[in-house]
């Protein structure tokens, strides 16, 4: 599969990455995540060249995770922000920053907590079935074809020779 045609595969992961699948994006997605909103945040932040911040954001906002929204009129300028399908990709946000503090941290630890506004605790994210609620990982989880499935949705088994 070719990088570019990442967007017309049968998979939703190969569809997801043709829209956040390189470097800069998930890092300008960080800073978003963080607060940040203009262009020179994201700029003195990252240390990006402006093209590619550019292209990014333009990206982004082209597929609907962030809108640009006025800040001022004269000279125009605007800010982007984390629309509802923006802020949808917390959780996986959430579970690369768990796993890079669990193992690329050093030995200091992570960098930056997540305290859950609600009861004040410092908390890791969790995936939950939607039905059961009970805690899921890669074991429990059993993956079959969808409505959306097509003939190359699934892997085939690997048959010795």
């Amino acid at each position: 599969m070719r990088w570019e045609d990442l967007d017309r595969e049968h998979c939703s992961l190969a569809r997801t990455l043709s829209v956040v699948g390189d470097r800069w994006t998930l890092m300008v997605l960080r800073e978003c995540f963080l607060g940040m909103r203009r262009f020179e945040e994201f700029e003195a932040r990252l240390g990006i060249a402006r093209h590619v911040l550019a292209d990014r954001l333009k990206k982004l906002a082209e597929a609907g995770v962030l809108a640009k929204h006025a800040y001022q009129e004269r000279p125009r300028r605007e800010e982007y922000r984390l629309t509802e399908k923006g802020l949808d990709l917390y959780p996986a946000i959430l579970g690369l920053v768990q796993w890079g503090d669990r193992y690329m941290a050093g030995a200091e630890g992570a960098p930056l907590v997540r305290v859950h506004k609600t009861c004040g605790k410092v908390m890791d994210g969790v995936v939950v079935c939607s039905e059961c609620g009970e805690p899921v990982q890669a074991r429990d989880i059993r993956v079959e074809a969808g409505p959306g499935a097509g003939d190359e949705t699934l892997p085939r088994p690997v048959r010795a020779g």
